[in-house]
This record gives structure tokens, sequence and C-alpha cells, in this order.
């Protein structure tokens, strides 16, 4: 699993010695997960980012009356924690969950810190990925806000094609801001004009 995690930083850190990367494998830990495995939970503090090397985890919080809402999905090769707990030391707003068997490496805020000191690069990148995530949030936003059901499906699959045979329907739902009845009726109207 280590070969992954040296291929993707060698990818989005050109310059990175292999020095460098052995600090970068020394301040994380490699977890193997379960599906539905908590890694951080709603009201605790998150103090971890984490990197998913294989599976998928979902970012979702439990309204006051039992409902969830899922802000996001994270597949391979993509980082996640909650940002607002992770950088104030807050208790999250978020839940985050293996939705398969997972295999993820997780840094605490200090180690990550030291990391980003050490190999200014990385501080670089981090930057460019907070900022494609930025972007990403808000054309999810507007979509969410500005669009038919029939609309925010459809932005979903070309977006995460991926993600249509790995993610429940009733999460696909949850997702999209809408109720499964709802969605299942996208897809019949949708299947109907193919």
């Amino acid at each position: 699993m280590s070969e992954i995690f040296k291929k993707y930083f060698q990818k989005v850190l050109p310059d990175l010695t292999d020095e460098k990367f052995n600090l970068i494998v020394e301040k994380s830990k490699l977890i193997t997960l379960p599906r539905k495995e908590m890694i951080c939970r709603q009201g605790d503090i998150c103090n971890l980012k984490i990197f998913v090397a294989k599976g998928l985890l979902r970012n979702y919080s439990i309204s006051e009356d039992g409902s969830e809402h899922i802000l996001q999905f994270v597949n391979e090769m993509s980082w996640t924690t909650d940002p607002e707990s992770f950088y104030t030391n807050t208790p999250s707003k978020l839940n985050i969950e293996t939705l398969e068997p997972s295999e993820i490496f997780i840094f605490n805020l200090n180690d990550f810190h030291q990391l980003r000191e050490e190999i200014p690069t990385l501080s670089i990148f981090i930057e460019e990925l907070l900022t494609k995530k930025t972007m990403e949030i808000n054309n999810r936003l507007l979509v969410n806000i500005s669009s038919t059901p029939e609309d925010k499906y459809l932005h979903f699959i070309k977006n995460h094609p991926d993600l249509l045979n790995r993610v429940p329907l009733h999460m696909i739902a949850s997702y999209l801001g809408m109720s499964r009845e709802t969605l299942s009726r996208v897809r019949r109207q949708i299947l109907k004009t193919v």
C-alpha cells in the first residue's frame, strides 16, 4: 500500500526525494478498516487528516430530527477531514465513515503542520487542493440551489460516474438533498428519455 502512497506523492510533488517521502511515511499511520467503521464522530474533535488509498468514505451529519445529510463521498487518492474541527480543535459537525473496506493513511494536526514546514511544496499542493475543493463545493451549492432534481442527478452522474455502483441509492438521494422516492422517480424519467 505504501507503493500507491509513494506514486501519489511523486505525482503531486514531482521534486519529492526519498528522504522527504520517508518523512511523510514516518508521520502517517496506515489503517485498514472494515465497512461501516466510524473514523470521526459528530460531536468529537476530528484531529485527523485522512488520505484514502483504497476504499470509499462518506462525510455526513445527522440533524436533530435524525435526518442524515451527506456532504461528500471520498474515494481513492482523495483527502478528507472536518476542516473546522481539525484546524480549530472544536467538536466536529460531521461523521466520517467507511462505506467499503478501506485502507487509509492518517496524520494528526501537529505532524501534518510539521510536514508542511519541512516540505514547502506540500504546502503549495495543499493550497491548490483547497482551492480545487472550494470550487467543487461552490459548484455543488449552485447546482443544489438552482437546479431541478433531474439536473442534480444528471450532474452527479456526470461528475461521479464511478460512484453509481458503489453507493446505495438512499445515500445518493441524501447527497442530492432529495428523498429516495424522488430520486427513483427522477431515474425512471431519465430512463424513459434514453
